[in-house]
């Protein structure tokens, strides 16, 4: 806590980098994996950075790999990207009290930036900052973890399209546990009890029917309309 009163604007970037530097850890083997599949797809190692650089969703980016072919499903990849990312559109208005008081030029980038791990991380930082007094959101810290994810994430994808075709397949390398150890952890820091967990409950077992009912990407807004519903029903519990 007295590190956080004492803290300048660099210190808090610099804070930022270091609490990511776990995370990265976990999505290191991830982004190598995406840019040799990616490779073996036919991208090219212009193509990958270009790709991740643009749409900086892990997720949303292995479907597209999955999907990349000759000739190019557009529509298809357009389709499945914007169902998977909108998970974030429930991500930045969880952040947009914290954050609607930033000028255009400073809030736009940090939305670009917006991940699953950089939102989790500004959130469980907005609690400690709360809890000692401060301003709840630090946008240094914010772009501390943000830029070190994003240049990480862009490069490693790169690296792995340039060595991809001389790998056979990484699929069984057993990297799968990386990604949901991230998450796992990444939960942990933001565990309040059991009550306010159970929009995540909620959206993980909607997510599981819709995986195993109708397959594909439906899980993703199943997922997250059972979340937001279940977070609205407790809440409006909480106030009566």
């Amino acid at each position: 806590m007295d590190a956080l009163h004492a803290a300048t604007p660099a210190r808090e970037f610099r804070r930022g980098m270091k609490d990511c530097l776990p995370i990265i850890i976990g999505l290191l083997p991830f982004a190598l994996i995406l840019g040799v599949q990616g490779a073996q797809k036919g991208m090219s190692v212009l193509e990958m950075p270009l790709m991740t650089g643009l749409n900086f969703a892990g997720g949303s980016e292995f479907a597209a790999v999955g999907l990349w072919q000759k000739p190019l499903p557009v529509l298809l990849i357009v389709g499945v990207t914007f169902m998977i990312n909108t998970r974030h559109i429930l991500m930045g208005a969880a952040f947009a009290p914290y954050i609607r008081h930033l000028l255009p030029r400073r809030l736009f980038p940090a939305l670009f930036l917006m991940t699953d791990e950089s939102w989790a991380m500004a959130m469980a930082d907005i609690r400690r900052r709360k809890e000692a007094g401060l301003p709840a959101f630090s946008l240094h810290y914010y772009m501390g973890v943000s830029l070190t994810l994003y240049v990480v994430w862009v490069a490693a994808s790169a690296a792995g399209a340039a060595v991809g075709p001389v790998l056979g397949d990484v699929s069984a390398w057993g990297f799968g546990m990386a990604f949901p150890a991230v998450f796992l952890v990444l939960l942990r820091g933001m565990w309040k009890g059991w009550k306010p967990a159970l929009p995540w409950f909620a959206s993980l077992a909607a997510a599981a029917v819709a995986y195993r009912a109708a397959g594909g990407a439906w899980y993703v807004p199943a997922g997250a309309a059972a979340g937001l519903l279940t977070a609205f029903f407790t809440a409006s519990e909480d106030e009566s």
